[in-house]
């Protein structure tokens, strides 16, 4: 099994007639994500890839009964692009593209909780259920299907510590990217507790980085509500307070959010934390007795 997506998600992409929409299209097509259309307002009847344009999310959902999209609209229109998913139905949005206002953010938030939609992101690089399906822009040849979930911040750790693991024959349920923005959909507990609901997860990877209270909050859960092993890293151990280090949220800020105060908080809950992310399959196969 998997979470959040599989061979059966009919995925749709907003902004898909641009550059890198068009661009990302193919690639997930080519990885076999079932792609069902595409939304670009004003180009109804054309098509990307073979893939048909609409002009609105609703007329797509009608259309293909699509229950995910893929957002890579300019930043100024990304809150609402979201907006539109969710009044029109989708279950899963996934939204890629970064600098999206924080006041965007907070405005949408409250909309998605109430019309029970699950976004994934801004400023993420989506996710990948190996095998079955790839919403976003992760680099699909480095995943191999497995029973190793993996929930990181980081864009580019992602993509390492996933090379590391499919190298050393540990593969994977499902991979999020949830991105690294002060605002963001799904988080770290949201995807701990699919992970433990999930009977082909055995066991979970975290990559966190400094900045705010997640990965403590994070490490509560997993002390009180887990059973499956985890394992984290965290990104920024070297970061000086008051610096913002690549991400929006990554910031020490008043001597919170630290990685040592992260570290600490994994550590209390029995979770072993990488000091390099060559360690982290070693780790997991300590935690799984391999």
């Amino acid at each position: 099994m998997s979470i959040l997506i599989n061979k059966d998600t009919k995925v749709i992409v907003q902004g898909i007639t641009g550059r890198d929409g068009a661009f990302h299209t193919s690639k997930m097509k080519a990885y076999g994500t079932n792609i069902v259309g595409g939304i670009s307002p004003g180009k109804a009847g054309q098509q990307v890839e073979g893939i048909p344009v609409f002009n609105t999310v609703e007329d797509a959902v009608k259309a293909t009964g699509a229950n995910a999209s893929v957002i890579f609209v300019p930043a100024p229109f990304a809150g609402d692009a979201i907006l539109e998913a969710s009044y029109a139905g989708i279950d899963l949005v996934v939204c890629i593209t970064e600098h999206v206002p924080v006041q965007d953010m907070i405005r949408v938030m409250p909309v998605l909780k109430k019309n029970n939609t699950k976004l994934v992101g801004a400023n993420c690089p989506g996710l990948i259920t190996p095998g079955e399906c790839l919403i976003g822009i992760l680099p699909g040849m480095i995943f191999k299907p497995g029973n190793i979930g993996l929930i990181s911040r980081s864009g580019t750790l992602t993509y390492e510590v996933v090379n590391m693991l499919t190298e050393n024959d540990l593969g994977q349920t499902t991979c999020v990217g949830i991105g690294g923005d002060s605002v963001s959909g799904l988080y770290f507990i949201d995807l701990l507790e699919m992970y433990e609901n999930d009977p082909k997860t055995d066991a979970v990877v975290v990559i966190g980085e400094i900045g705010g209270d997640a990965e403590e909050q994070a490490a509560k859960f997993i002390k009180e509500k887990m059973t499956k092993p985890v394992v984290a890293f965290i990104a920024g151990q070297s970061a000086p307070p008051g610096k913002r280090m690549g991400h929006a949220g990554a910031i020490i800020s008043s001597g919170s959010g630290t990685a040592e105060e992260k570290i600490k908080a994994f550590n209390a809950a029995g979770v072993p934390v990488a000091k390099e992310p060559s360690e982290i399959p070693g780790l997991i196969k300590e935690k799984l007795g391999l």
